[in-house]
């Protein structure tokens, strides 16, 4: 994939990880697409919500930093399958949890978005 592509979603992946960590859902709305499938894959703790569901769920929190939690996040792969087709694993840690999340991202001729998040988390082993 072409330079521009990758520089462009490496954009999006850190307006991601600060929404995360602000726990701002009009940043997170920027980069995911309205469509989003948001699943936990968590065994127990299994759960799919669509992007309104979710946003609500990030209103509600307390952000991780006013939690005062460490920034701690990592690309760990981006993978294109196409001109209009990517896909991110990453992983970050927040609010007690380690967090990998495999996402999938579409491109509309405009911009990227994630259509997909789909994730898994374990309790964060602190030193």
């Amino acid at each position: 994939m072409t330079p521009e592509n990758h520089s462009k979603v490496v954009t999006l992946m850190q307006a991601y990880f600060d929404g995360l960590h602000h726990a701002d859902s009009t940043r997170l709305r920027a980069v995911f697409h309205p469509n989003l499938a948001y699943i936990c894959a968590t065994k127990g703790d299994e759960l799919y919500l669509d992007l309104d569901t979710y946003m609500q769920r990030v209103d509600a929190r307390v952000p991780p930093v006013e939690r005062g939690d460490p920034r701690e996040e990592d690309i760990l792969e981006i993978a294109f399958a196409g001109p209009n087709l990517a896909r991110v694993t990453a992983r970050m840690s927040m609010m007690g949890r380690d967090f990998l999340d495999l996402l999938t991202l579409t491109h509309d001729g405009a911009e990227w978005r994630i259509i997909t998040k789909v994730f898994s988390y374990t309790p964060r082993k602190d030193g």
